[in-house]
């Protein structure tokens, strides 16, 4: 059994919900708390950022190499240095953002890049840790974000199915079994037919853990239907509007958006249902009314005998039904019965 916090996770049942930040704060304390109550309004478990800093992730040679963009000033300022310098969270805001998360009663998350950024998150005692794509192959990081003990997010993105496996593997050679598989596509956004949402029923037959989704698509379409196919786990970027400059904010879902994956995914997972067929006790009272019934079509008295050509069938179903017709042929009146009424076995002999 794998919970996060209280929740328990399973494959076909009420997907956990996550607002994923990650930096679109922009660097603003002020705007991360009013994400996280947009997100906790919007009815997420949880909200995750991203733990790194100018020195965990981005080598000096990539720093270099990216000095300026020639795309939207709007998603890229400056040199990436200046963006990582402008973005990253800052240690001591980690504790800032969890204590404000405990107070609204919403999960506090995030990606850690590195073994100090692991301990930090440790320290904030999250619900799970959650490894970015970029390290499935990071073999050494996974080791020692297992030896934590605690549950797993495991983002497939760019990975092979090997490299899965792999990544399990060394995760649970650490003695930890508590993974959640996430189905990704580490474009942002993906083309449709990029996406290949069957792969999520592929990783349910091909692992014994949960299988969730880690969505970077526009709205809230494919989300969903991950639901339908059993999706355990749904990570959904989020910003309060898609104009803010930043990285992620175009691809992220605004708060509208966010509502309807909450509320709409618990729909679809109640109306999955079982693999067996149900008459409701509703259904069975609604067959009355809108099942046929036998009527004679014309009017008869006791004693006579009924043929086919005696017989109709009409609303409601509360009579002798239409499947049991052989049953009424040749069977003769107690009573007499008028045009247009409905047949009971009570009326024959």
């Amino acid at each position: 059994m794998i919970k996060l916090r209280d929740k328990e996770i399973n494959n076909f049942t009420e997907p956990y919900i996550i607002a994923e930040i990650g930096a679109n704060h922009n660097g603003d304390m002020d705007l991360a708390k009013r994400m996280i109550k947009s997100a906790f309004e919007c009815g997420v478990d949880a909200v995750k950022f991203q733990s790194w800093n100018q020195n965990s992730l981005v080598s000096n040679e990539e720093f270099e190499r990216n000095q300026s963009y020639d795309d939207s000033p709007k998603k890229h300022f400056g040199s990436l240095r200046e963006m990582v310098e402008k973005y990253y969270l800052r240690e001591e805001q980690h504790f800032e953002l969890k204590k404000y998360c405990e107070s609204l009663g919403v999960e506090f998350s995030s990606t850690p890049f590195t073994k100090p950024e692991v301990d930090l998150l440790m320290q904030l005692d999250v619900p799970f840790i959650k490894v970015a794509s970029m390290d499935i192959n990071h073999l050494e990081l996974l080791k020692y974000i297992a030896k934590q003990g605690k549950p797993i997010l495991l983002s497939s993105g760019m990975s092979t199915l090997g490299e899965i496996e792999q990544a399990v593997r060394v995760i649970e050679e650490q003695g930890n079994n508590q993974i959640v598989i996430l189905h990704c596509v580490s474009i942002y956004p993906p083309k449709n037919e990029d996406i290949n949402l069957n792969n999520i029923k592929m990783l349910q037959k091909a692992f014994p853990y949960p299988i969730g989704f880690s969505d970077h698509s526009f709205g809230v379409s494919l989300p969903l239907a991950s639901v339908a196919l059993g999706c355990c786990l749904i990570e959904k970027h989020f910003t309060l509007d898609k104009d803010l400059p930043g990285w992620d904010h175009e691809i992220s879902a605004n708060p509208n958006e966010l509502k309807v994956i909450c509320e709409e995914s618990k729909k679809i997972a109640n109306a999955l249902g079982v693999f067996k067929r149900i008459v409701s006790e509703d259904e069975k009272e609604k067959m009355k009314i809108f099942r046929r019934s036998i009527v004679l079509n014309k009017e008869m008295k006791v004693g006579d005998t009924i043929s086919l050509t005696d017989l109709n069938f009409k609303r409601p179903g509360s009579g002798i039904r239409p499947d049991e017709t052989k049953y009424v042929i040749s069977r003769k009146l107690k009573k007499n019965k008028v045009y247009d009424e409905l047949l009971y076995w009570e009326d024959l002999e």
